[in-house]
């Protein structure tokens, strides 16, 4: 007797013998197999699946939405078929969502009125003119609303920190410091040299032996800065005093800004020299 194949064969066979599609489509595939048919026995809670297919910000949102959709006048809304669409939805959200459905069932029967009274007779207007339509107010709100979103969405699609970009953030010491222009030989000797040229203005010819000491000269320096922020270069010579003076003044101030008791400065380039104290006096 010949060996017709083994199992493998048979389950190979059986599988070729079943459609792959039942009108087009299988309903499932189980362990591979298509399935074509839910068991008869098979149980879904009723919760294990919920699909949200649109989502609304509000009653006026959803009529909106209806309203666009169908490329309807929003000046001439045909309340009928609208109220049925927005009837459907809310039916939909108040089986799941009852006090979802409540804002909601609000603007259902504010439609309901809106369309009775566009069946009832007008009432004239006071002035004779052509009487109100009932759905204006409606028509007003709506439009303003559609404004109000356009709005929001244009602000959306701007860019937006932590969401389109993030700001660089850098640690900056923030040290208030004057920053003041470097003092070169140039500017102190032209200091000088107008200091000497006007103490010879007021030279004399008598001829005296005079002894000056430099320490106190700087002793009188320090005194005068003491009570002043800045003193000008050119205020702490007194040209009556003769050219002798006038240099043991400047080696002086020399020697006080070589010890760190005093600083030359200037403002800028070509302004008059300043001198202040480099410490603060107690």
């Amino acid at each position: 007797m010949s060996d017709s194949g083994g199992p493998e064969q048979a389950l190979a066979a059986a599988a070729d013998s079943l459609p792959q599609t039942v009108d087009g489509l299988a309903v499932a595939r189980l362990y591979g197999q298509p399935l074509f048919e839910l068991p008869q026995d098979l149980y879904i809670p009723p919760d294990a699946l919920e699909v949200f297919l649109e989502a609304f910000e509000g009653p006026l949102d959803l009529l909106l939405y209806l309203i666009r959709r169908q490329d309807f006048n929003i000046l001439d809304i045909p309340l009928a078929q609208v109220t049925h669409q927005y009837l459907e939805y809310v039916e939909q959200i108040r089986r799941t969502n009852l006090e979802l459905a409540a804002e909601y069932l609000l603007m259902a029967a504010m439609l309901i009125e809106i369309k009775s009274r566009m069946l009832l007779p007008r009432p004239p207007a006071p002035d004779g003119g052509e009487p109100e339509d009932p759905r204006a107010e409606l028509v007003r709100r709506l439009l303003e609303y559609e404004r109000m979103k356009l709005a929001a969405q244009q602000l959306d699609a701007l860019p937006q920190a932590g969401r389109d970009f993030w700001r660089v953030q850098v640690a900056v010491e923030r040290t208030p410091r004057s920053m003041l222009p470097e003092l070169g030989v140039d500017e102190l000797r032209s200091a000088w040299a107008d200091v000497l040229r006007r103490a010879r203005l007021n030279a004399h010819h008598t001829i005296g032996r005079e002894q000056i000491s430099m320490r106190e000269v700087m002793s009188g320096v320090l005194r005068r800065l003491q009570d002043r922020r800045w003193a000008e270069f050119a205020d702490l010579f007194e040209p009556s005093q003769g050219v002798l003076h006038a240099v043991v003044t400047f080696v002086a101030l020399l020697e006080l800004a070589r010890e760190g008791l005093v600083q030359i400065t200037q403002a800028e380039a070509f302004a008059p020299l300043y001198l202040r104290l480099a410490y603060t006096p107690s």
